[in-house]
């Protein structure tokens, strides 16, 4: 949510801001604006209405301790109090709208996310293997490891078992994950999956991305599409101390996605699924904090890729591509054997004072109470880091060859021997 004190006292910078993310964007801050402009200019009126029934009620009072006729007052009061009945229903429907207006409006972009249209490449790490043979994809490597026949007989298109010591691989990656993250202080959430519409709309997926969300048909939940949404609400409504930031949360959870309008994209394998899981990072930190704070999941990120052996660029996302929430995102882009080049893996994103607006979640610093900011970042997106280990780590024999640092954590050394 943006702050309407900054729209008001600096249109013109916030409507420049919007533009960056298009003119239509820009276009919507108008009738904002205008709302906002109506309900202040009612404000005084309904005051002034309050004080004349007040006045009217002295007087009314005044001549009944006298033995004064009161009809007069009493009319006024009557006519004072109809009026102001009027205008608070007034007020109350322009407050509606005004929410309504204001409710989809992005986050104001960082002055540092990249201009686009295109995404803008910051650096290329780790070696690309150079296979002197032709590349295998996922799913011939993993061979009946993945069996999407019958996951799409049980459950439809986009669904995959995972069998045997993918398995494995895939609770060693996330306990990999969760003890690294731990070791940076990131505290381990095993969140719920079943949220309610508030959840949603506090971290701006709602009303932005209903297209992509799960709805149960007799309860008011929803499945999420990442523990980001059940992170950011653990504070919900919450005034935090100062002293008690930064607050960070490792989370792990099953992530539930419609993938609508994706016909005809990554349909073979498991890189776009409607189910998948994912140890994500979240972090409440103040104001000032939060470029650093951004920078150091950033890193953490590059840390478990390079510590997986994958090759990888990091990439800072055009301001065209961000989600409603984030001022700023970096994607970091793991190379696939045979695809050729560079597909999204894990991202992190800065959704500055916007989602804690939402939800309302403040810092206390002194006397001064004002709301913090959330980032949050993936760790491990366990079904395309499966993919990307297995295509980066595949031998001649199709047998692949896994990181050392897995084994410790129950994954074999070699996938397919």
């Amino acid at each position: 949510m943006l702050d309407l004190k900054l729209i008001r006292q600096d249109p013109d910078a916030v409507r420049a801001a919007l533009a960056r993310r298009g003119d239509e964007v820009a276009r919507r801050l108008d009738a904002v604006i205008g709302l906002d402009g109506e309900r202040r200019a009612l404000i005084p009126r309904l005051e002034e209405l309050r004080a004349q029934r007040n006045e009217a009620a002295d007087t009314i009072a005044r001549a009944k301790r006298s033995g004064e006729d009161a009809t007069g007052a009493i009319a006024a009061q009557r006519e004072a109090g109809a009026r102001e009945k009027e205008l608070s229903r007034e007020l109350a429907e322009i407050e509606e709208r005004l929410e309504a207006a204001l409710a989809p409006l992005p986050n104001l972009p960082d002055s540092t996310a990249a201009p686009g249209p295109e995404d803008e490449v910051l650096r290329v790490a780790g070696d690309v293997p150079k296979l002197p043979f032709k590349p295998r994809d996922h799913l011939d490597l993993a061979g009946s490891m993945i069996d999407m026949e019958h996951a799409a007989t049980m459950s439809g298109a986009r669904f995959a078992y995972l069998k045997g010591d993918l398995v494995m691989v895939e609770l060693a990656l996330v306990r990999f994950a969760l003890e690294k993250l731990r070791g940076h202080g990131f505290e381990p959430v095993v969140p719920p999956v079943l949220v309610r519409e508030r959840a949603l709309y506090g971290t701006g997926f709602l009303p932005d991305t209903e297209q992509q969300i799960y709805r149960l048909a007799d309860d008011e939940l929803f499945l999420v599409g990442t523990s980001e949404v059940a992170l950011a609400s653990l504070h919900d409504d919450e005034i935090v101390a100062v002293e008690r930031l930064p607050l960070r949360y490792a989370g792990f959870s099953p992530c539930f996605r419609r993938e609508a309008g994706a016909a005809g994209k990554d349909t073979r394998g498991i890189f776009r699924v409607h189910q998948f899981e994912k140890v994500e990072m979240f972090s409440f930190v103040e104001p000032d904090a939060s470029t650093e704070e951004h920078e150091r999941i950033l890193a953490i990120e590059e840390e478990i890729l390079s510590e997986l052996d994958l090759p990888y660029r990091v990439v800072n996302i055009s301001v065209t591509d961000l989600g409603n929430s984030a001022a700023k995102k970096y994607d970091c882009e793991v190379w696939l054997p045979s695809q050729e080049r560079y597909r999204e893996l894990t991202s992190c994103s800065n959704t500055t004072d916007y989602q804690a607006r939402r939800l309302n979640i403040r810092v206390r610093r002194e006397k001064k109470i004002a709301p913090l900011h959330t980032l949050n970042g993936t760790a491990v997106a366990v079904g395309r880091t499966i993919i990307a280990l297995l295509e980066n780590g595949q031998r001649e024999d199709g047998t692949v060859a896994l990181p050392d640092i897995l084994a410790a954590y129950g994954a074999p050394a070699v996938l397919g021997a």
